[in-house]
């Protein structure tokens, strides 16, 4: 089961929050929280109260709802930070110009899943995923001799 939580309008650039979002990816709860108590960008006590949420949405749905769900099996699924809405400003510049310029804005979300006790999370497949196969390989080009001038001169 996969548990969510979005923030919007998130008044930073979607770049430098997956600056962020990519060191909690794939970690276990705990780890990435620490992780971000101790990053200093600007957007780290954003994710992490994202973070927070997501996980109190876990403790809710196992209390009210009577999902059953072992908080130190959880580990960040997905962390993503998409494009939201651009604000698009003035600046003034030289001679009476104006330059624009665009404030960037991101939704941010985080969903957390289960790692079941056999290592690997129950929907990537279990053990009847087909293996992964190499691509074929194609035969190389041959290469191309250039063509012989056949033009001489005439006496």
């Amino acid at each position: 089961m996969e548990f969510r939580a979005e923030m919007k309008y998130l008044r930073v650039s979607p770049r430098k929050a997956r600056l962020v979002l990519e060191l909690i990816k794939g970690r276990r709860v705990e780890e990435a929280i620490s992780t971000l108590a101790f990053t200093k960008k600007g957007v780290a006590p954003d994710v992490h109260k994202l973070l927070r949420s997501a996980v109190e949405n876990v403790n809710y749905l196992s209390t009210e709802k009577g999902v059953e769900v072992d908080l130190d099996n959880l580990y960040v699924k997905r962390a993503v930070a998409n494009d939201g809405p651009r604000m698009k400003r003035i600046r003034p510049a030289p001679m009476g110009r104006a330059y624009r310029y665009q404030r960037r804005l991101s939704h941010i979300e985080i969903a957390l899943a289960e790692k079941t006790p056999g290592g690997a999370a129950k929907a990537a497949g279990g053990a009847h995923a087909a293996p992964a196969r190499k691509p074929a390989r194609r035969p190389l080009a041959k290469k191309k001799t250039p063509a012989k001038k056949t033009a001489g001169k005439k006496k």
